[in-house]
């Protein structure tokens, strides 16, 4: 259950891997998982495309707060950090998620923040798509993680395989990612923390997948995309 995840969640991942819509379908999930105070903080400020920063009113309406730039132009790409990221790191009265930029430059902005975060409770999840260019080897994606974390100053603490191609995504790509994912997690020694598909591709997974299986609704992309 993603409630017995650490206080802070930190989702990292290559552009293109579906970073965002995770953390959309996360925070969704978590909202009507755990009680209390909820927040999202878009920290994204290297790729312009699909952030959830542009899903501020939904986010209101289901009681998570948005966290984003401390400029009010949601539908510019501007590299201004609010500083109200920080409050949700040293209250814990709030579970936490924070969606990273997609590589090491984007991870410098939480890097900012890394003794805060060493101090509080946090896990940081890799999310990788095996049909991304930069993700397709076990050498890839291990050479990312450790590009991040050396970045961030933090340590990435689960995989997540959201291996996709969008609304045509099919069983073997999921597949296809979770034997990349299994593969990095022995070899790196990082556990396989969720199995990422589209909600009518669950009964089609087999049993015994390293991970949790997490169904998820594009929420990123509108129905024409």
């Amino acid at each position: 259950m993603i409630r017995d995840d650490k206080r802070i969640r930190i989702i990292i991942g290559h552009y293109g891997s579906g970073k965002s819509e995770f953390a959309m379908n996360y925070v969704t999930k978590l909202r009507n998982e755990v009680e209390g105070k909820v927040a999202l903080s878009d920290l994204d400020v290297v790729n312009v495309y699909f952030r959830t920063r542009e899903k501020k009113d939904l986010l209101n309406s289901l009681d998570i707060l948005p966290i984003y730039s401390s400029i009010d132009a949601p539908t510019l790409d501007l590299p201004a950090i609010s500083p109200q990221i920080m409050s949700p790191i040293t209250d814990n009265s709030y579970s936490y998620v924070m969606d990273v930029g997609g590589d090491n430059v984007g991870a410098r902005v939480v890097g900012r923040f890394h003794e805060l975060i060493e101090k509080a409770d946090y896990d940081m999840f890799c999310v990788v798509n095996a049909n991304r260019e930069y993700t397709q080897s076990v050498e890839d994606v291990i050479g990312h993680i450790r590009a991040i974390e050396k970045s961030s100053g933090l340590k990435v603490t689960g995989l997540v395989n959201n291996t996709h191609l969008v609304r045509s995504t099919t069983i073997d790509d999921v597949l296809k990612g979770q034997k990349l994912v299994e593969q990095v997690s022995r070899q790196y020694d990082i556990p396989v923390k969720y199995i990422v598909c589209l909600e009518e591709l669950v009964p089609q997974l087999p049993e015994g997948l390293e991970g949790e299986i997490f169904p998820i609704k594009l929420y990123m992309r509108e129905a024409w995309m």
